[in-house]
């Protein structure tokens, strides 16, 4: 009887994931079959999980003038550089953080924190990043973004939690602390900085409104700011490509569908290989162990 209770608990629980991985899925398998499916079957409702006639179209629509690989390559460059930066300042603020016996740590945490409760606004910002002389160039999305301070916290909250045996045993042997830092505490960190990489990727591959902001030039756009332009351009009366030889015709629908994935793919391709990662190192950051 308990093994029968046990098998339908667990089975139902099963459903339920099931059910739950399912409701997560469709709006993604949605898009994408109508990012590749034809004009008429959008409009007429037809296109649910799989296309319906199936064409490429709405990505040729958005890749044939050449300018989203531009902004792709623009964003990619943000994206790593940004994130390098962010991880390096991240780590180096949040290990000394770490030690109990800093001098001064308990005022710093309270600045730290202060910046988490209050902001300067918008407006304070901008004329910041003008003087600096910054407009204009990636710097101005790269220096006011250096860390975030969420992040720095879980770090240090992991930094914390490792055994301190293992660097009073370094320190012993004549080890430095750049040496324990570097051979010893990221070594074993791998988690955190996994998920802490990812975090900031994804905040940068997904750049819109600062690049509006701070960016004038058209050739230095992100890939959203670009997708949304191109997306906004769009003219219905005109979205019957080739029509005369596919038999193919794109409603705007279609191309912000193929829009939404091609500025989804990359991440969705990255995540996999972070996922070991991901919740291990967000828990143990998370709460001190």
């Amino acid at each position: 009887m308990v093994t029968l209770i046990g098998r339908l608990s667990r089975g139902l629980l099963y459903g339920l994931l099931a059910a739950a991985a399912f409701t997560t899925l469709f709006p993604f398998l949605n898009v994408l079959a109508m990012s590749l499916s034809d004009g008429e079957a959008i409009r007429a409702g037809k296109v649910s999980l799989v296309p319906v006639d199936f064409t490429w179209m709405a990505y040729r629509n958005l890749i044939e003038d050449g300018q989203l690989f531009v902004a792709m390559k623009n964003t990619v460059l943000m994206t790593v550089v940004g994130t390098s930066l962010n991880m390096l300042v991240t780590v180096m603020a949040a290990y000394p953080l770490s030690k109990s016996d800093l001098h001064g740590r308990g005022p710093l945490l309270g600045l730290i924190v202060f910046t988490m409760l209050f902001g300067g606004g918008l407006i304070p910002q901008f004329l910041l990043v003008k003087s600096l002389g910054i407009i204009n160039t990636y710097w101005s999305l790269w220096l006011p973004a250096l860390i975030g301070t969420y992040n720095m916290f879980v770090m240090k909250t992991f930094f914390e939690g490792l055994p301190p045996e293992l660097e009073e045993s370094a320190a012993i042997d004549g080890a430095r602390d750049w040496t324990v830092l570097t051979r010893i505490v990221l070594p074993l960190s791998m988690p955190v900085l996994a998920a802490l990489t990812l975090f900031y990727a994804v905040g940068w591959w997904n750049a819109y409104y600062n690049v509006l902001i701070f960016i004038k030039s058209s050739g230095s756009m992100s890939l959203m700011v670009k997708l949304y332009q191109m997306i906004d351009n769009l003219n219905p009366e005109l979205m019957v490509m080739d029509s005369a030889n596919s038999g193919h015709t794109i409603p705007p629908e279609g191309v912000r569908a193929a829009a939404a994935m091609v500025a989804a793919l990359p991440i969705l391709i990255v995540y996999p290989f972070l996922q070991k990662y991901f919740v291990k190192g967000v828990l143990m950051g998370s709460v001190k162990g």
